[in-house]
């Protein structure tokens, strides 16, 4: 299984520990140290349920997906930018840390030296990337897989959104059926099945029976191709436009949000949350943009969608530190931030939900 395990030198890397204060990568449990060299994951994810853990941070660091959809690429720090400042957050009453596991990430490096100096205007090279996107989803599905049927609940920090078809998939495999997933995203990632990228996942899922209910909140009405509208329509999906509910504001949020919430509920489906950071005013993400949805909304969203109590995990994708216009030190900070408070936001929701 191609996974990197965290240990103390992995987290040692990204803590930094003060006199008199506890942060809340000191309380995580660690991937490597739930049982010997050589000890099955499962066996491992087994352990840290009985320790107490019940969320498990993984990282996906790759933008293969994507580049294959034609986009920028930078979306491989988000996993650093999100640690350094998650793992130095204050540990205290309010959320202790002590229900986390790190365990680690997905191994990518292989595959981001053979993508290195490919370019997408190349229709040889364009199919190449898609190729190992397609090789990515078979290192993710069975890590999620076993998280999953462990009990845990994966949050997963990307990477591109091409991850949402391997998280389904995995979630789908261990749950012996399909899922819903509310999707706060600009597009709709519904694109035609060309070969895998960052913008069909979605559509694969479905295609493969992992993905029933489908709701895009925020999908901007003039990002989306006339063919992508078409397939959300005839496949039965749902889609709130960044238009209607933020520049027109035909309802209040919170009767959107409910209304969600009842059609999950009615779908009797699990829910997957779906966050793409491109959905979000001025982030440093793989396609940017002015025009988005503001931070603190997307946090009430999150929370709200991780009451739901059949909710199973958190993705947050598109995070491209290296994409920010003052450079990477202020795209590690700004993203790392906003990836950090996603979390919370998910973790507070979650929290106050009965299991």
């Amino acid at each position: 299984m191609s996974l990197v395990l965290a240990d103390k030198d992995y987290l040692g890397a990204y803590v930094h520990h003060r006199g008199g204060e506890a942060h809340q990568g000191e309380h995580w449990l660690l991937g490597a140290e739930l049982g010997p060299d050589g000890a099955a994951l499962s066996e491992r994810l087994a352990a840290a349920r009985q320790q107490g853990a019940r969320y498990v941070l993984l990282g996906i660091p790759e933008d293969i997906g994507p580049r294959a959809n034609l986009g920028r690429g930078g979306a491989e720090r988000g996993w650093g930018a999100f640690l350094s400042q998650f793992a130095n957050l204050q540990a205290n009453e309010l959320l202790g840390g002590e229900q986390l596991l790190l365990l680690g990430h997905i191994d990518t490096t292989d595959l981001l030296e053979q993508c290195q100096f490919l370019d997408a205007a190349d229709s040889e090279q364009l199919q190449a990337l898609r190729q190992h996107t397609a090789e990515l989803d078979l290192r993710v599905m069975p890590v999620i897989a076993a998280i999953i049927g462990a009990g845990l609940e994966p949050i997963v920090i990307g990477g591109g959104h091409n991850n949402a078809f391997p998280i389904l998939m995995g979630c789908s495999q261990a749950l012996d059926g399909p899922m819903a997933a509310v999707n706060l995203d600009p597009h709709s990632d519904f694109r035609a099945p060309e070969g895998r990228h960052s913008g069909n996942g979605f559509a694969y899922a479905h295609e493969q029976g992992a993905l029933g209910y489908y709701h895009v909140l925020g999908l901007h009405e003039q990002k989306n191709n006339q063919a992508s509208l078409v397939a959300l329509r005839q496949c039965g999906k749902h889609w709130t436009s960044l238009q209607q509910q933020w520049v027109r504001r035909e309802r209040p949020l919170h009767q959107l949000l409910e209304q969600i919430d009842n059609d999950v509920s009615a779908s009797t489906l699990p829910l997957g949350i779906e966050v793409d950071l491109d959905a979000i005013a001025g982030l440093a993400s793989s396609a940017e943009t002015v025009a988005g949805i503001p931070l603190m909304d997307a946090l009430h969203i999150v929370y709200a969608l991780a009451r739901h109590p059949a909710c199973r995990y958190l993705h947050l994708a598109e995070g491209a530190p290296e994409c920010h216009p003052a450079g990477l030190e202020a795209g590690q900070r700004q993203v790392g931030q906003a990836l950090s408070e996603l979390v919370l936001s998910y973790l507070n929701g979650r929290l106050r939900t009965p299991q």
